[in-house]
């Protein structure tokens, strides 16, 4: 069973992202603060259909520090790691020249640094095993803009970069690594869908990307968004 990271994977998309990989076999470790109701029911959920496949670690990512010690404890406690998707993320809206600069740190630590150094000790670790796979969730915001999310929209941005030069980094050690930019506005297309099926869509992007249909697609951006960018 491949073990992929999911990071953010308490609620919201990472918990949806969580429910999907476990479903399709692998065995997902997903990191977040704290434990809530729903994923404690998705953790049973998987148990009874597939044992063994879903685990919680709590861990504040913004404890970077801390970082190195955490993945050798996964690689201890798991085995090898094949996936990491870094999609835990903080959004404030609020115009820049309005915004306190301790809340402009926390958005970019949470959403820049911390990912960048997780991922930093995860690949050394892919390398090593040979191989993996690395999936970046940004947004279309990164390339689109919108006005109040602007150091959001700089810190989604910062991933894009990050994914492609990443990408030339590690190909030639059998890792890949890639970006899905997810971003739903209000149109006709999306109108009729609710928040579990636009997770369901993402998660499905994000499946193909760990999936062996993917080996040989790295560094791009794979944009989710029903059309809106187009």
């Amino acid at each position: 069973m491949r073990n992929v990271i999911v990071t953010g994977g308490s609620r919201g998309l990472g918990l949806g992202l969580a429910r999907r990989l476990a479903a399709a076999g692998y065995r997902v470790i997903a990191l977040a603060r704290k434990e809530t109701n729903q994923l404690t029911l998705a953790m049973e959920e998987a148990e009874r259909a597939h044992p063994g496949s879903f685990h919680f670690v709590p861990f504040d990512l913004t404890e970077t520090a801390a970082i190195s010690a955490l993945v050798k404890r996964l690689r201890t406690d798991h085995g090898p790691i094949y996936g990491l998707v870094n999609n835990a993320a903080v959004g404030f809206d609020g115009v820049l020249a309005l915004m306190p600069n301790a809340q402009i740190e926390q958005i970019v630590r949470m959403n820049t640094l911390s990912p960048i150094v997780l991922t930093k000790y995860v690949v050394r670790a892919m390398m090593a095993d040979g191989g993996g796979r690395i999936v970046n969730v940004a947004s279309i915001i990164g390339f689109t803009g919108y006005s109040g999310l602007s150091v959001y929209g700089a810190t989604k941005a910062s991933m894009l970069g990050f994914t492609r030069s990443l990408a030339r980094e590690v190909g030639r050690m059998g890792v890949t690594v890639n970006s899905i930019a997810p971003g739903f506005l209000d149109t006709d297309m999306t109108q009729r869908l609710d928040d579990e099926h636009r997770q369901q869509i993402v998660a499905g992007a994000v499946e193909f990307l760990l999936g062996d249909a993917a080996k040989n697609i790295t560094g791009t951006v794979l944009t989710v968004d029903a059309g809106n960018t187009a």
